[in-house]
């Protein structure tokens, strides 16, 4: 049994909608990252903005040239989307500030809670922070000391 077009149309517009946005961030990114004055500390945001401009740019196309009516803003849980996004845009905004591991942890904390579908229990917390701090050191060792990204 097919969807309503109703359903179909949502589903097409939505991964538009989400591909265009992540086109536009993977814009300003490059805008942004032309600006700064140490010309190593342009080579990682750059890399990861074309990136992301080329996956989104395909995302795009391909939903165009083959709509589906699976993927874009569809059902779902909409607090767990405000959470992540919100604490998405938190610790983006906050990482200058605190620091690049602080930033993390409420980034991280953000995306555990809305991903999160199961009965927390205490094998569960310490299972998920112990490993979320095991890759949030991982990543902070690998951007400064292997890559030499400039980290706040």
């Amino acid at each position: 049994m097919s969807q309503p077009s109703a359903a179909r149309s949502e589903g097409q517009i939505g991964s538009l909608i989400v591909s265009a946005m992540f086109m536009l961030a993977g814009a300003f990114t490059l805008y942004d990252a032309a600006s700064y004055t140490d010309r190593d500390s342009q080579v990682f945001p750059q890399t990861v903005a074309v990136i992301l401009i080329i996956t989104a740019g395909i995302s795009f196309i391909t939903r165009l040239l083959k709509p589906n009516d699976r993927g874009g803003i569809g059902q779902g849980s909409w607090w767990r989307r405000i959470v992540l996004v919100l604490s998405m845009l938190i610790a983006c905004l906050l990482m200058p500030k605190v620091g690049f591991l602080p930033a993390g942890v409420i980034a991280f904390a953000g995306g555990l809670i809305a991903a999160m579908h199961d009965k927390w229990t205490l094998r569960t917390v310490l299972l998920y922070w112990g490993s979320g701090a095991v890759v949030m050191v991982c990543f902070f060792s690998l951007f400064k000391y292997v890559l030499h990204v400039p980290l706040p």
